[in-house]
């Protein structure tokens, strides 16, 4: 069952675990006294847990110095029956180290994940984890002498520098708190500062382990001009373009009008226009002279 807990995503809609952040208890509590009847039978959590033989539930919180809430929950087999006054105060005897326990794996887990960001600065990429709300855990030294690019907004947040390309950072900050998808960003050059392609990677299974509970990778790279343009296949994977919209750059980005471009493939011209917006949205481009500028320039990074 905890197997199962762990690796879905049931927790998110489950009333109870969202009463218990919401109401954070500062002793421990019979979660059922925070919830009706109808609430307790609808809930996914309590639904898998009662068809396992799980009953009555106790919980507290414990809020840590960077943040974080931690949520101790007790359990009983239904057919021990709720947990009574006396129970409850003997946890909540034990709630101080609980506490103090909590803040310590708290600290060697951000401690572990300091040691992960800075393994990446080893190899020259500046980096940072976020947590799914978008605050910054940690950073290397790499990425925090980026103060032109990355600026540090309120509640521990990150925003780019550039407007149109803070955008699509931030949409893609959101998005992944349900999708956790990979996005990649281009941030154009400046005058004595090269081109950027900033990256935003979910972390899952061992990854979200490596990091210490950490949501999002957040990486940069330099890109410089070149005169040739990477592969759709390349370009799919830096401005996440489907292989249809990859190839229409590619040719694009030789020269060619979009009218010679939808003949070649073989599309009609206003699905190739409609393919051309997508591709603008996704690379913070507004002209096709910009995106063959950006396009040449990914090819250094390939």
């Amino acid at each position: 069952m905890l197997d199962e807990f762990m690796a879905g995503d049931s927790w998110k809609f489950s009333e109870s675990v969202q009463r218990m952040c919401s109401t954070q208890p500062a002793s421990f509590v019979r979660v059922d006294d925070f919830m009706t009847g109808e609430e307790i039978e609808r809930d996914p959590v309590r639904k898998s847990a009662t068809a396992f033989g799980v009953g009555s539930h106790v919980c507290t919180s414990v809020p840590m110095p960077g943040g974080e809430l931690v949520l101790f929950v007790f359990q009983r087999w239904l057919k021990d029956g709720i947990y009574d006054q006396a129970a409850i105060d003997r946890l909540d005897e034990l709630r101080p180290h609980l506490a103090r326990a909590g803040v310590i794996a708290g600290r060697l887990g951000l401690e572990r994940a300091k040691t992960a960001v800075s393994t990446l600065r080893e190899i020259g990429l500046p980096a940072a984890v976020m947590s799914g709300s978008g605050r910054v855990l940690t950073a290397n030294p790499l990425l925090e002498d980026m103060a032109h690019v990355f600026l540090p907004t309120a509640h521990g947040g990150i925003a780019l520098a550039d407007e149109p390309a803070n955008a699509l950072f931030q949409q893609a900050i959101a998005q992944n708190r349900d999708n956790r998808i990979v996005r990649s960003i281009p941030v154009p050059g400046t005058k004595g500062r090269p081109a950027l392609v900033v990256h935003l990677l979910p972390l899952r299974r061992a990854a979200h382990d490596i990091f210490s509970g950490a949501d999002v990778l957040v990486s940069a790279t330099e890109v410089s001009l070149c005169a040739t343009v990477p592969s759709p296949n390349i370009l799919s994977g830096l401005f996440d373009l489907t292989p249809a919209e990859a190839r229409l750059a590619v040719e694009l980005a030789s020269g060619r009008s979009v009218q010679e471009v939808a003949i070649e493939i073989g599309i009609a011209v206003k699905s190739a226009r409609t393919y051309l917006e997508r591709i603008f949205r996704k690379t913070g481009t507004s002209r096709q002279s910009q995106l063959v500028a950006l396009l040449k320039s990914a090819w250094s990074f390939s």
